[in-house]
């Protein structure tokens, strides 16, 4: 069984694991060898737990049970989003009132809806903490942002950013008003 929650401090370690991997898999090629090498799970950790500590929407995807296959065992976090209000500030025009910060599935979790299902609870939480729309930054190389174009998001601009000293652009998509991206969510897989 997969479920998807909101997430707990005790959960930060498994969200760091989770967010190196993804990196790890996601960006070859993309962002430079060295750095995602150097990503540390432990750092990140110690990032969302501080996250979750201070309210920000933070859930996670936990298999159990018969989805563990034979190794059974206690539930394990599979995959998680994390959304807040916009930070203001951190863009020139704003986007959106909500911001989807990060998304990421583990690769043998993939193609299961928990993507669509994590995104249909980060906007839950948006909605709910009064975000009239919503967007997300993606690095435009990245094989996965057609996840979003799926959704209906909205490609509303492009960005130039620098992360280990190379220089990627990050297209935002943007749904507007929120309720198309509730709607998009609920829609089966």
């Amino acid at each position: 069984m997969i479920t998807v929650r909101r997430a707990r401090p005790a959960d930060a370690g498994a969200i760091g694991t989770v967010h190196v991997a993804a990196w790890r898999s996601a960006y070859p090629g993309i962002l430079p060898d060295h750095y995602l090498a150097a990503l540390s799970a432990p750092r990140q950790a110690a990032y969302y737990d501080s996250a979750v500590r201070s309210g920000v929407g933070v859930h996670v995807a936990a298999a159990s049970g018969a989805d563990l296959g034979a190794l059974g065992g206690a539930a394990r976090i599979v995959g998680f989003v994390t959304g807040c209000p916009a930070r203001p500030g951190r863009w020139t025009e704003p986007l959106g009132d909500g911001e989807i910060e990060t998304l990421y599935v583990l690769d043998d979790w993939r193609e299961r809806g928990l993507g669509r299902r994590l995104m249909r609870a980060a906007a839950a939480h948006l909605a709910a903490s009064g975000c009239r729309s919503a967007f997300v930054w993606v690095l435009r190389a990245n094989p996965n942002r057609w996840f979003y174009e799926r959704l209906g998001g909205r490609a509303a601009a492009e960005a130039m950013i620098q992360v280990a000293g190379a220089s990627v652009v990050q297209t935002a998509y943007v749904w507007s008003p929120i309720e198309k991206l509730v709607q998009a969510t609920s829609l089966a897989p």
